[in-house]
This record gives structure tokens, sequence and C-alpha cells, in this order.
């Protein structure tokens, strides 16, 4: 499976920078930062984007952050983001049980997640829907559960998805190979939840 558009054939110096780190960071040389070289100002934003994203916090714990992280990229059924996000998922204590509800998009019959991961899951799939819906009952329950910074945290967590996931299909991005065993099934792409 091949991307939309081929990168361009120059890159500037400061790009090859930015991509000599991910590849570093990463092990690998990915193809959004190179497409992304055609506009040299939407790959310097998405660059500062993802290197000032949450992967963790002194109340919020890694295992939440890549729950969102998982749970947004299945939602928005994005393969590059799944195959990103869901790699090494059994390193933050997430078990096949929980993969595989977030895989089929259900994660009510998990006991497994906490409170504050339901909410926070749940937070992330409001966050995802084509209409942003967030009713006053679960403002309050978020808020019961969640700091201030919290929920910007955990917000700005699910829109870096949204916005990598929307703009790596749009571009026609496949997987980088990160995560062979999660993959998306297509038959079930539900954006309602």
């Amino acid at each position: 499976m091949q991307a939309f558009i081929e990168p361009p054939g120059s890159i500037p110096l400061f790009l090859k920078i930015g991509l000599w780190i991910s590849k570093r960071l990463t092990g690998r040389d990915l193809l959004p930062g190179r497409l992304l070289a055609w506009y040299p100002k939407a790959a310097i934003g998405s660059g500062v984007l993802e290197a000032l994203v949450a992967h963790q916090d002194k109340l919020l714990d890694k295992r939440i952050l890549k729950l969102v992280r998982i749970r947004t990229s299945f939602l928005l059924a994005c393969p590059f983001c799944i195959d990103m996000n869901a790699y090494d998922h059994d390193a933050f204590g997430i078990t096949a049980r929980e993969m595989d509800a977030l895989r089929r998009q259900d994660i009510t019959g998990v006991e497994t997640f906490s409170i504050r991961e339901r909410i926070a899951m749940d937070y992330a799939a409001r966050i995802s829907g084509a209409a942003l819906l967030f009713e006053e009952d679960f403002i309050a329950r978020l808020k019961r559960h969640f700091s201030e910074r919290e929920i910007v945290i955990l917000a700005s967590t699910a829109a870096q998805v949204n916005y990598w996931a929307r703009l790596l299909q749009a571009l026609g991005v496949p997987p980088a190979g990160f995560s062979a065993q999660c993959s998306i099934d297509s038959t079930n792409r539900n954006h309602d939840n």
C-alpha cells in the first residue's frame, strides 16, 4: 500500500534534521514527515505538536494516556495511528483482552479498566465524534475524577491523535509496521461512540 502522493525529491536541510531525529526515536524512516516536506510550515507545526504532547504526567500515568491514544486511533479507523499507538501496549499493562475490546470499540464489559480509564476513554470518544457532544452529567463526572490540568492533557492527547488520523488518512499513509497484530477490522468502524 502506498500513500496518495510521493515525497518531494528535495527536502530542506532543517527538515532533514527533524526526519533524522524522528528516525532515531522510532527506528524507522517515517513517511508522514517526508510527505509534509511539500509544505515545510505543516511539517514544522506537526513536529512541534508531536514533540510537546504529553506521554506522562505526575497525575496521569502512561497507561491512561496510551489507552486514550489507542481508543482514539481505533475510533477514527486510522491504520497508521493504530499501528503507532498500539505498539508495545503490553509494556503499559494493557492486556490482550483490553486490546480486543478497544479494537471492537466496546469497552463496557472489561472490568480491568478503572473508572478513570473508562471516563478518559469516553472523553476521547466524544472528542473524536463527528459532532462534539458533552452533556452536563458527563462533564460533572469528568470533573469529579480529573483535575483541570488532567482534563486539558486528556483533551489535547485525543485531539492530537485526531489531527494525525485525519491528516494521515487524507494523504493515504499506510501503517509503518510497528504493530502488525493490531490491524483494524474494516467492518467495524463505528464513529458514534
